[in-house]
């Protein structure tokens, strides 16, 4: 992959700009009293063709349905606000109907998104778009990713859950998009899968492609991503450049990041005191105000904007 600065990047047009984009579902107490649960709240991203930017958050924080929001397979009471572009244009219920398979790929989270009732070969060529040599396709493919010969005659029973996953990484790649979408690919996979499958998400970004990986892993962000964003109670509070989790977090300028950082085994292994809010909470300040050690009363009444700092971009007063 050929790594742009951020000079570079920042003139291009992006493939996919999500623009203070909120999601919110509607919840009726005692069946009379409506409210909302904001899973979302102005989120913002950009990736670049060619790039990885990782989205990491913890479990329950919204970054699976911020992938349905892209690929428009929301549930029909969900409500959003924002803009979302892709190359530069308004991504459209439409739109994304048209683009969905095609210009934006997902890798599912869950390997039983596999049919169990089709061959893994049948499967994967369903997406090749030179119908004429679409099995060889399909074989050089699995042949690249390191899958036995035989693989593409298999159902996706017979498989170990890292060859599955290989499998949806081909359907993926030979899909020919534009912009792919890793939800969550390396839970549960033992060592070697878990590095085979970073490696393999790697390769996608090589055909000057970009790729949004979701995860709560950041070792997982870290060892493929360009930049990461730290998704937390819904919201972006920092984009950083992988090279800025170093030391001990100095050049990271959210306290949420440091902690997250700190906290890792080979770090401090300082755990963070307190719990993610909920989604049906609602704040006029900072989201991490109430486990946040620096935070003051301002922090706690007033909402921080985004701001550019040092090449990187974050949510607080106190950067």
């Amino acid at each position: 992959m050929t790594n742009k600065s951020h000079s570079e990047t920042k003139r291009e047009t992006p493939l996919l700009e999500v623009k203070d984009f909120s999601l919110s579902f509607p919840q009726y107490k005692d069946g009379l009293e409506e409210s909302y649960i904001h899973v979302i709240r102005d989120f913002e991203l950009t990736i670049h063709a060619g790039q990885i930017v990782a989205v990491v958050g913890s479990s329950g924080s919204g970054k699976s349905l911020l992938a349905d929001s892209i690929l428009g397979i929301l549930p029909n009471n969900a409500e959003t606000k924002g803009t979302i572009l892709f190359n530069g244009t308004p991504l459209t219920t439409k739109r994304q109907e048209q683009l969905r398979g095609k210009e934006i790929s997902l890798i599912p989270q869950s390997v039983k998104a596999l049919d169990p009732l089709m061959k893994t070969g049948k499967q994967v060529q369903s997406v090749v778009r030179d119908k004429k040599n679409k099995k060889t396709i399909q074989e050089e493919a699995f042949l690249k990713l390191n899958l036995p010969p035989n693989t593409g005659d298999k159902y996706p029973f017979e498989l170990s859950g890292g060859m599955a996953r290989r499998v949806l990484i081909a359907t993926a790649m030979l899909s020919g998009a534009k912009l792919i979408i890793a939800d969550a690919p390396t839970p549960g996979l033992d060592e070697q899968a878990w590095e085979e499958t970073l490696i393999n998400i790697k390769q996608l970004s090589e055909t000057n492609g970009g790729i949004m990986f979701i995860t709560h892993d950041i070792h997982a962000a870290l060892k493929i991503a360009d930049k990461i964003a730290v998704f937390y109670a819904g919201e972006t509070i920092e984009i950083a450049n992988k090279e800025d989790f170093s030391g001990l977090g100095e050049h990271l300028r959210h306290p949420y990041t440091k902690a997250l950082w700190r906290a890792l085994p080979e770090n401090d292994f300082i755990a963070l005191k307190g719990n993610q809010p909920e989604s049906e909470e609602v704040f006029t300040g900072c989201v991490f105000a109430p486990r946040c050690p620096i935070a003051t009363e301002h922090c706690r009444n007033n909402k921080p904007k985004s701001v550019v700092i040092n090449n990187g971009i974050t949510r607080c007063f106190y950067a």
